[in-house]
């Protein structure tokens, strides 16, 4: 067994290519793209050792291009929920006691075949099966999962690191950061590649075994991770990938004794009824669970009086409407000053003109599709409800259409009620809404901004009196666990600002930190002394 006090490669951001026209890393992923449209592909559940298929196909399509067959995964029962978890308990000895040093250089390793050869295998996967343009595909499938392994990897060896600081005299004190004590379910959703990876390694980096569930509109890049961990060197079963719809998987996994957390990225809904499940058979587990839930936004952006109108055009064109506005950072709400709407408005609505609509194949579209019928047909209420609304104006997009794949518009609405539907509720799609408010009146409007959604994920102040800013800074501490000054409220960089809201959006673990890791492991202290003491009677009881 190797000893030694290792120091991990220096982690920093992984370098987003431009794939510009011409360049090697877009010609490599077009062809990949072909390629992969080309060929169906027969995806089974991992399981172990063993690759399960049941025969119970489904289709995988673009979401852009729905009667496209990109081929099946094979859909699995509560046989298969059992089977993942006796897996991860089977595996977890080995795992767990595993050099940490080993199990740092399998997900090193995994960083750098996304980096290379299985970059454009990534990239082209996210944007075919959940319909990202080359940009946000690369910066979230490519370049934030690298860096969630590799940074992650630093925080490790960081957190193994901490022990006490003091031990007295014939006294050592040690600090072991053990694994949690049974398995750990990773739920994952559509919208990041990157997610859907960090979910499930974040807690087997610390030595935990995994039951992995992704959306089922992520499983095509879910198979390629899923190849990457494998040509990596993770052990069968330290992640376990299982295809069961949500109901299936809760009624085993949160009645197991051996459930030891849950690591979740979805809708505040159903993560609300997890934790409410998890509560009533609390009595069932040997433990207490670790929940670590990052559930959504209403996030907003607020302009001062004296900002740059342009700079808050760009920063609503880019943050409402990259990945049709399916973000968790996603700015929804918007509240602009009235003695620059005038100037914002004619800059929103030209970068809105020169947008292109359509497939992901076709570099030249910024807006590709939303992610499914039922996502557009939601989405597509709430833009046919705010067309007949009193003090609601539609001034751009408004119209959609699925028939060939589910394009929505790039649509902004402007009400005069701050209280709006559209102002409070989660859409995730492409509809932004605005509240001109009087330029005077800027602290009520940090109030309205405060107080009309219950998320608190992100959120963005554009100003250039700094004592405005100042102001914003503090009045909405609460309001948002990402805070942007003069920037999209969208993006956050693994490493440089930790991701993770409070209130209705989730438990502020901060992905891409250290305080996420820390979920993950259980402390054990221990004090050895060297010389036991030999008689129970203290110095005190001595007669005068």
């Amino acid at each position: 067994m190797l000893k030694g006090f290792f120091n991990v490669p220096a982690p920093k951001n992984e370098p987003v290519k431009a794939h510009a026209p011409g360049s090697p890393e877009r010609i490599e992923l077009q062809k990949t793209l072909k390629e992969f449209r080309s060929q169906e592909v027969d995806v089974p559940m991992y399981i172990g050792s063993e690759e399960v298929r049941t025969g119970n196909k489904k289709p995988m399509s673009p979401p852009h291009d729905h009667q496209h067959i990109l081929g099946y995964f094979h859909e699995g029962d509560a046989s298969h929920v059992e089977q993942a978890i006796n897996a991860a308990l089977g595996a977890k000895e080995a795992w767990e006691s595993m050099q940490w040093e080993q199990r740092a250089a399998i997900f090193l390793k995994a960083a750098d075949l996304l980096a290379g050869p299985y970059r454009a295998k990534i990239n082209a996967a996210t944007m075919l099966g959940q319909s990202k343009n080359a940009m946000q595909a690369e910066i979230d499938a490519a370049c934030e999962f690298i860096d969630f392994l590799k940074f992650n990897v630093q925080y490790m060896t960081e957190i193994y690191a901490q022990q006490p600081p003091v031990s007295g005299d014939g006294v050592w004190n040690r600090l072991e950061q053990r694994p949690l004590e049974g398995f750990v379910f990773a739920l994952t959703p559509f919208n990041f590649t990157a997610i859907a990876g960090n979910l499930p390694t974040s807690a087997a980096m610390m030595g935990n075994t995994i039951v992995w569930k992704p959306a089922y509109t992520q499983i095509y890049s879910a198979k390629v991770l899923m190849d990457v961990f494998k040509e990596a060197g993770v052990p069968d079963g330290v992640i376990n990938l299982i295809y069961v719809d949500g109901p299936t998987a809760g009624e085993i996994i949160f009645n197991h004794p051996d459930f030891a957390g849950i690591h979740f990225t979805g809708s505040t809904g159903v993560f609300q009824h997890i934790w409410k499940t998890i509560g009533s058979n609390i009595y069932k587990y040997k433990s207490y669970p670790r929940i670590v839930g990052e559930t959504g936004g209403k996030d907003f952006v607020i302009a001062h009086k004296s900002a740059n109108p342009k700079a808050v055009a760009v920063g609503l064109s880019r943050g409402a409407f990259e990945f049709q506005g399916q973000k968790c950072s996603a700015a929804s709400r918007a509240y602009i000053p009235s003695n620059i709407w005038e100037d914002v408005k004619k800059y929103l609505l030209e970068d809105l003109a020169d947008m292109k609509m359509g497939p992901t194949e076709d570099f030249t579209n910024f807006i590709n599709a939303v992610i499914d019928e039922k996502s557009f047909d939601k989405i597509s209420n709430y833009i046919t409800e705010a067309k007949s609304a009193e003090g609601v104006e539609v001034i751009a997009g408004g119209s959609f259409d699925k028939s060939k794949g589910y394009f929505i518009e790039p649509t902004v609405l402007v009400t005069k009620d701050p209280m709006y539907t559209t102002m409070q509720e989660e859409i995730f799609g492409p509809v932004l809404t605005i509240y001109v408010y009087n330029a005077e009146h800027f602290e009520t409007a940090l109030e309205l901004v405060d107080q009309t959604s219950p998320y608190a994920l992100t959120g963005a102040i554009f100003s250039t009196d700094r004592y405005a800013i100042e102001l914003a800074t503090q009045k909405l501490r609460n309001a948002a666990g990402n805070f942007y000054i003069n920037d999209k409220p969208t993006g956050a960089v693994v490493g440089q600002q930790p991701f993770g809201g409070a209130r209705a959006s989730g438990t502020n673990d901060k992905a891409g930190s250290m305080i996420n890791l820390l979920r993950w492991v259980s402390p054990r202290t221990i004090k050895e002394t060297f010389v036991s003491p030999v008689d129970y009677k203290y110095p005190f009881l001595g007669e005068d």
